[in-house]
């Protein structure tokens, strides 16, 4: 039996911490702030509970899988529902378009809303996103990525040039695309990673295939159930959770991860410690500094995605929305991300945003029929003070959730006379409460034909020492970060 210490009590800390004590380890998790979750946060207030990071499951399989393998299977302690609708999209010219989460349901909606022939288009893309899905799925994401892995892959000549990893998400799409509500459509799958699809790679339309395939779900009670149950579940196969206990060194001894060292000066002993922390944090700050952890530490810098401006909507006197996720797309996609993602001294708040809703239909979230609580989401630049983009600036936070609510209104989704109260959350704030770079998402974004190799790996250059979440292989999203468990569970093994 050895000793494991996991850094951080977000998803990925917990998924393979309940993965490794189910393996017969000794398993400690040390959280800093006082509660679990990290990103997958919850805010409950007045009869109100909010989701305030992800609010849509998708790959539930993904989740199935971590409950089957630490113990009794997932359906014991989680109501997981599938939406009839996977997201109501508005685009700049008024269309709306309801896009069912059936698979095979798709090309005649698409049809209907925008025309003959587009369901045809979408479906042959969905063809080949499907064939990409099959080559990278196994060997990229559910293992620990290697060049000689990328090598193997590149000997079938079939499989390049269907990953086509000489080009980005959005050349990709334009080759199969003619209407450019259905080239929108397919850019905001680029922002799954917290990227440019200008930039990202063409391998990313592994995403819509992703969540069109194995559809959209909600988690009764809000997507934070998640991080409780496996909570629970790790808790139940023996690891000790430790909260308001923040780590400041990883030990290390003859080259290896020896241990943990507390803020208040205690060393606790480790054979084996899973960083679930974000990857610039983690060499940056926890592990002894060499050239490497900082030329490391600069690039993951330099390649941060992506961050969110978040409002949390107390609504009163409004129907239940049958529809809980809404896109309201921006008529200037470029223009948002050359503001979110462009040069460092030109980042800044985006005009004109795509909004993101989530209005969950769930009684277990709001106090009665009457009232609901809005997510509401916009891309926003990662807080940046020194580079320009200073989201503590006074007054800055509440002028821009005044902006956004006007951007709803002129988008026909006007709800500023039924808001009783709201809450504001910024790139700053996530921060803070997360402790990941300038509140970036998904750690570092996905552009260029090489971000496969350059987000960090699941095994650390220190021996005995692996990451887990978002910001390491293979990425951001609920399935991604249970993923990246899944692969450091492997690479322990058995007590």
């Amino acid at each position: 039996m050895s000793r494991v210490i996991v850094i951080g009590a977000g998803l990925g800390g917990l998924s393979a911490a309940a993965r490794l004590s189910a393996l017969g380890h000794t398993v400690t998790v040390l959280e800093q702030s006082d509660d679990i979750g990290g990103k997958l946060g919850v805010l409950r207030r007045g009869g109100f509970t909010f989701d305030t990071g992800p609010s849509l499951l998708t790959m539930p399989h993904v989740l199935a899988d971590l409950f089957a393998a630490t113990g009794d299977p997932v359906e014991t302690v989680l109501d997981l529902q599938r939406l009839p609708v996977a997201c109501r999209y508005r685009f700049p010219d008024g269309t709306i378009l309801d896009l069912p989460d059936e698979f095979a349901a798709i090309p005649a909606a698409l049809d209907a809303a925008l025309g003959t022939g587009r369901g045809d288009q979408w479906e042959r893309f969905m063809a080949r996103a499907a064939r990409i899905w099959g080559i990278t799925r196994e060997p990229v994401l559910e293992s620990p990525v290697t060049i000689a892995d990328m090598l193997r892959m590149s000997r079938r000549l079939s499989d390049v040039r269907d990953v086509a990893p000489w080009q980005s998400l959005r050349r990709l799409g334009a080759s199969y695309l003619d209407d450019p509500r259905l080239r929108q459509l397919l850019d905001r799958y680029a922002t799954y990673t917290g990227s440019d699809p200008r930039r990202a790679p063409a391998a990313l339309a592994a995403v819509p295939y992703a969540e069109q395939a194995y559809g959209s779900w909600h988690v009764a009670g809000g997507l934070h159930r998640v991080a409780e149950a496996v909570r629970d579940r790790a808790t139940e196969r023996g690891a000790e959770l430790r909260l308001s206990t923040p780590a400041t060194q990883i030990v290390t001894a003859g080259g290896r991860a020896s241990g943990v060292r507390l803020a208040d000066g205690t060393h606790l002993p480790a054979d084996v410690v899973v960083a679930g922390v974000d990857a610039a944090q983690l060499y940056g700050h926890l592990v002894p500094p060499s050239a490497w952890t900082r030329r490391t530490t600069a690039r993951l810098v330099r390649r941060r995605s992506l961050s969110g401006f978040v409002l949390m909507l107390a609504l009163t006197d409004v129907p239940h929305e049958p529809r809980p996720h809404r896109v309201l797309f921006t008529d200037d996609y470029d223009a948002e991300f050359d503001a979110v993602l462009g040069p460092r001294a030109q980042r800044r708040p985006v005009t004109g945003p795509t909004v993101y809703v989530s209005s969950p239909d769930d009684p277990a979230m709001s106090p009665d029929g009457r009232s609901q609580g809005w997510f509401v989401l916009v891309n926003a630049p990662a807080h940046d003070p020194a580079g320009g983009m200073d989201w503590d600036a006074p007054g800055l936070a509440e002028t821009y959730a005044d902006h956004v609510l006007s951007t709803m209104a002129a988008r026909g989704l006007d709800v500023r006379q039924d808001i009783a109260w709201r809450e504001i959350r910024t790139p700053a704030d996530l921060e803070r409460a997360t402790l990941s770079g300038g509140g970036a998402i998904y750690g570092s974004s996905s552009n260029g034909a090489r971000s496969a190799f350059l987000r960090p790996s699941n095994r650390s250059p220190v021996p005995g020492l692996f990451l887990v979440g978002g910001s390491s292989h293979p990425g951001g999203g609920l399935p991604l970060v249970m993923m990246s468990a899944g692969i450091v569970s492997g690479l322990v093994g058995p007590a």
